[in-house]
């Protein structure tokens, strides 16, 4: 595996890439509180038969440069650059958390670079079931991460404490996360912009919900898989079915066994396997050549 960065928009944006270049390719997006490091493990094994790039998201880890707006229309685009520097070939864009909500963005605004897309464990702003989400008083992040600066305050100097909460409360278990990967997280956002960029994704959530109500229904034929870990509460067909409402007409469920909410670090074996197997379907539905099979 390489690590490289890729300019896009006066940004620098680090990537993790792996695999033969001409191979049919895969696009990581992690969410928060993570970097492309959350697929370490995912993306060796996916290697072998896949180009796959991981990148840290704007402002975070590696990446340098705070992007104009945290909205995920911006990010969307700003991920379509790393796709063309990249030259990705018969893409499948995946993405996790929040990275997930951008893949969503990427299928409205960006659909004919995609052959397949890839949601996991993540509500979408303005699409079913998120009325319901961001009214359930367990989900307090979301509103305390949109208020402006505060968080920045009280976050600043604390990240390992506080993001130590949310891998705790969310993994299936508490050494689901090990310690060396929450280090690397905490570093991630040590910068004071790195903790602004990542805050900022939750207070465009307004934006994004107003840019999602305005395409609603109207259809998106891209092949589309959401996932969800088997320990992560919510019914997934709450989430299928407030997907297809909006639009995605191809869409289909799956769970992660053994999996709370950070699938990638839970269970990057089945993962894998169940991104590969997703590739390989699209594939096998458009006749298209595909390369050496996972």
């Amino acid at each position: 595996m390489q690590v490289s960065t890729v300019e896009i928009e006066g940004l620098s944006i680090a990537i993790r890439e792996a695999g033969p270049a001409e191979a049919p390719a895969f696009l990581l997006l992690h969410g928060w509180p993570q970097s492309s490091y959350a697929f370490e493990r995912v993306i060796g094994r996916l290697a072998a038969d896949y180009r796959v790039v991981a990148p840290d998201l704007p402002c975070i880890g590696a990446s340098q440069g705070m992007p104009r707006a945290g909205d995920k229309r911006t990010l969307a685009r700003l991920m379509r650059g790393v796709a063309e520097a990249c030259e990705l070939r018969h893409l499948v864009v995946a993405g996790h958390d929040v990275g997930g909500q951008i893949v969503f963005a990427l299928l409205r605004e960006h659909p004919e670079i995609l052959s397949g897309a890839v949601i996991m464990d993540v509500v979408i702003p303005g699409v079913a079931p998120w009325e319901n989400i961001i009214r359930n008083p367990q989900i307090w992040h979301f509103a305390f991460h949109a208020v402006p600066a505060l968080p920045e305050t009280l976050v600043s100097g604390h990240q390992s404490a506080y993001f130590d909460f949310f891998f705790n409360v969310l993994s299936k278990d508490q050494a689901s996360i090990p310690d060396d990967a929450r280090e690397i997280y905490a570093r991630a956002y040590s910068r004071p912009e790195s903790l602004q960029a990542g805050f900022g994704w939750y207070r465009a959530f307004p934006e994004d919900a107003k840019a999602n109500a305005k395409w609603a229904g109207k259809p998106i034929a891209v092949p589309v898989l959401y996932l969800r870990g088997a320990a992560e509460p919510g019914e997934i067909g709450d989430y299928v079915d407030g997907l297809r409402a909006a639009g995605l007409s191809n869409v289909a469920g799956d769970i992660i066994a053994d999996s709370g909410h950070f699938v990638a670090e839970e269970n990057p074996e089945a993962l894998a396997i169940r991104l590969a197997r997703f590739h390989r379907e699209i594939s096998a539905a458009s006749a298209e050549p595909t390369g050496r099979r996972a």
